[in-house]
């Protein structure tokens, strides 16, 4: 399942709730376009921003708006209580597998991050795949301690962030840790503007931001790799660096909440305080960006 094209949607809110409406909209669009699986509920669905109650809703419409497309749910908390919930829900809701980056207040040993998808994974009916998200978590994952948690039960997948840019330093990259983990468990990319590249150096996966707005741009960008036609694919993802640009600078959940805006499927403002919207000189550049892309469709 974790292969291919995995399209993460916002999660829109208002100040008090979801906004399941404009949620269950994104979610369907995607299983329209015919993704390989659905992501909810990870960084770019807001999901460290709602409550148990508000994850356990999104999850239920996520499963039915994706009507049949494989669904990914994350489940990160800062404790592991909490986590095991967030998990039963997923299930309970008939999430096809679960995403689980450690979040963290103090800072976690290797042992302790180990020790949170033991515990998580010893009591999962689905499969796992492993959050590395170092920007967001500040938690750096070994080789090692990649390769410890690949071996436990229910874990199938590593979700990496941005490879070196260079296609040779990549590909070694993706070997040295491939070597490292069971023939079960796929690896893949996050970082949008990195994507052509992991996929490229052997990623059988992109976990991606735009692909939860924009699905037929990156699915024509994630065929092209998994062809083999290394030079379309990064010529895709060059054509899209105004975007990826606008990632760099200001965060892509919030260039994604201005696009969802821009395009009609999203009220303002949709993201969760203390978040606030892109500035308007930024806006502006987005909509510049999305018209020039052929976008605003």
């Amino acid at each position: 399942m974790f292969r291919g094209l995995s399209a993460f949607p916002l999660t829109p809110t208002t100040e008090t709730d979801i906004d399941e409406a404009s949620f269950r909209t994104l979610v369907a669009r995607l299983a329209a376009a015919g993704v390989d699986s659905i992501g909810a509920l990870g960084s770019t669905g807001g999901y460290a921003y709602l409550s148990r109650e508000q994850r356990a809703r999104a999850a239920r419409i996520a499963v039915e708006a994706a009507d049949g497309v494989p669904l990914v749910v994350g489940i990160g908390a800062l404790r592991t209580a909490q986590v095991s919930a967030l998990a039963e829900d997923a299930q309970k809701a008939g999430a096809s597998a679960v995403l689980l980056a450690p979040m963290t207040y103090q800072a976690l040993t290797d042992d302790e991050v180990f020790g949170l998808y033991e515990d998580v994974s010893r009591e999962l009916s689905v499969p796992l795949c492993v959050y590395d998200n170092p920007g967001t978590t500040h938690v750096h994952f070994t080789d090692e301690l990649h390769a410890r948690i690949a071996h436990l039960p229910n874990v199938a997948a590593i979700k990496i962030p941005p490879l070196p840019d260079a296609p040779a330093r990549a590909k070694a990259r993706v070997e040295t840790l491939r070597a490292l983990l069971p023939d079960t468990v796929t690896i893949g990319i996050s970082g949008d503007w990195a994507a052509a590249t992991g996929l490229n150096a052997g990623c059988e996966a992109w976990y991606s931001v735009v692909g939860g707005l924009f699905p037929a741009t990156a699915l024509t960008l994630t065929r092209a790799a998994q062809d083999g036609d290394a030079a379309r694919a990064t010529a895709l993802s060059e054509r899209l660096e105004p975007l990826w640009e606008l990632f760099r600078v200001h965060g892509s959940l919030r260039v994604m909440s201005a696009a969802a805006e821009q395009l009609g499927l999203t009220d303002r403002p949709n993201l969760p305080r203390p978040l606030r919207e892109l500035p308007p000189p930024a806006h502006q550049k987005l909509a510049t960006a999305l018209t020039s892309l052929g976008l605003t469709a």
